[in-house]
């Protein structure tokens, strides 16, 4: 069954967007949270080669009406990777500001969409929209070959003498992120009223990558402090 993902927005809300972008690194940097922030702009590059490499250019499952599709997906992948991956590794470093992290984040999301819809009417307005039939296989696949991986490390992690991955938390954090998001975007009515997307979308398309997002932060933070010191 095809899941359609839908936003319509003025264009205020792109250049709301992007001060909201140079406060939230402003704020990394200041804080030392170099890491995620490296996390998050490898996020940026990774989600525009998807979002316009593969479902546009390849696929045509994504439409953009009203910009040009380059620089919107290329402000859009970065809009949401960049903040998306940076809170998801500072969740993962479990530092104790887990509720201070995702209040930045969200209150940021929700400023930026309810300002935009207030004062934006006389912008031009944007419409995108993606089409979900061609992929999601492909994305349950990925779900699940990664959280097989981590059962099965769980599961040896008693006669190896390994520390076992708290799933519940990567969980957690893989759905919550995207929940958050799609949240925002319906409260604001960017999104269209339609409850199915939120839900298939939160459960699969930022959780798919949980896993794997999860061993490169725990290889990467054997060797380096959250603000780029090496430990060996």
């Amino acid at each position: 069954m095809e899941i359609i993902a839908a936003r319509s927005f003025s264009s205020l809300y792109i250049y709301l967007d992007l001060i909201w972008l140079a406060v939230f690194v402003l704020i990394l940097l200041f804080f030392k949270r170099r890491l995620a922030l490296l996390a998050g702009l490898a996020a940026g590059v990774i989600y525009f080669l998807v979002d316009y490499g593969i479902f546009y250019l390849v696929l045509g499952t994504r439409v953009v009406q009203g910009a040009d599709p380059f620089w919107l997906l290329l402000w859009l992948s970065f809009s949401y990777g960049l903040t998306n991956l940076a809170w998801i590794w500072m969740l993962l470093d479990r530092d104790g500001y887990a509720i201070e992290w995702s209040l930045l984040t969200i209150s940021g999301w929700v400023g930026v969409a309810l300002l935009s819809q207030n004062f934006g009417v006389n912008f031009p307005q944007i419409s995108i929209q993606r089409g979900t039939n061609s992929y999601h296989g492909i994305m349950a696949l990925i779900l699940i070959a990664g959280y097989l991986y981590l059962i099965i490390r769980n599961l040896r992690a008693k006669d190896s003498g390994a520390e076992r991955v708290n799933l519940l938390w990567l969980l957690v954090i893989g759905i919550g992120v995207q929940l958050s998001w799609e949240l925002v975007l319906l409260i604001s009515g960017i999104r269209p009223p339609n409850f199915f997307p939120l839900f298939v979308n939160s459960l699969i398309e930022t959780n798919l990558g949980m896993p794997y997002f999860y061993l490169i932060h725990e290889k990467v933070t054997r060797h380096f402090t959250e603000d780029l010191k090496r430990l060996d």
